[in-house]
């Protein structure tokens, strides 16, 4: 049976729609659920937070809803073992929530997105590179090795900060699933656009099967997002950052 996929829905949420259909493209049954459907989210297989501004950032970037009635079943359903994604404003939702990296209570965030170096909105294209080894999270782990997926990042609040102690537990328990690259594949934290520490682009839990990621793939994802780089003739065929959503779908399959 093809996996069900939930693609949550918070006021404020944004790029719901690609991200459903950049799931159906790539062979996931994917369904928008709003936050008044909180009840119907049992009946699915796995979860993804997308991008925006969820009840308007207030507070901290995700803070509240990760105390929303929908991530009482993403908490429990991640905690069960079933797949989680979070992009951007979703990823953002997950540290808020504790879901990654992990290290803390539920609810009791160790690390979080927050406020650009900059101080300002960015969006700009960037390189990702997995930079732990493909077992350490189920999500990524059909991706080639060596593969650099393209995303944009688009976010005022994408830096990753934690304190030293925290920071240090990250990097020695491979939470860094990806990291800033460049076009030859090095990785380097200067690489991260907006000061993200340890050059993180994207983190998973101590089980490896929720994936907090900041740049968007699916901005990326299809051949007439980048016809300078299509893959094919079919302007419509997912292409790009599309092979992460390709990597989560087989993970469904396989998990």
């Amino acid at each position: 049976m093809t996996a069900r996929v939930a693609v949550l829905v918070f006021p404020g949420t944004n790029s719901e729609e690609e991200t459903r259909d950049l799931l159906l493209d790539c062979g996931a049954d994917a369904r928008i659920v709003h936050w008044s459907e909180a009840a119907s989210l049992a009946y699915y297989d796995a979860f993804v937070l997308p991008g925006g501004f969820a009840y308007e950032d207030r507070i901290r970037a995700g803070a509240i809803a990760a105390h929303d009635a929908m991530l009482d079943v993403v908490i429990e359903a991640a905690q069960a073992g079933k797949l989680v994604m979070g992009i951007c404003n979703g990823a953002q939702i997950l540290l808020e929530a504790g879901l990654v990296p992990g290290s803390g209570e539920i609810r009791r965030p160790t690390a979080a997105f927050t406020h650009n170096a900059q101080g300002h909105f960015i969006c700009e294209r960037v390189l990702l590179r997995r930079t732990v080894a493909a077992e350490r999270c189920a999500i990524a782990a059909a991706l080639p090795e060596d593969a650099l997926i393209p995303a944009w990042a688009a976010h005022g609040q994408g830096r990753l900060a934690a304190s030293t102690a925290h920071l240090e537990d990250i990097e020695r328990g491979g939470h860094v699933v990806f990291r800033y690259a460049d076009a030859r594949g090095a990785t380097d934290a200067h690489l991260a656009p907006q000061g993200s520490a340890l050059g993180a682009a994207a983190l998973t839990n101590r089980e490896g099967n929720v994936l907090a990621i900041m740049p968007h793939p699916e901005r990326d994802a299809w051949n007439f997002n980048h016809l300078d780089r299509r893959e094919g003739a079919d302007v419509l065929a997912p292409s790009g950052g599309s092979v992460l959503f390709g990597s989560f779908v087989t993970a469904l399959e396989r998990w």
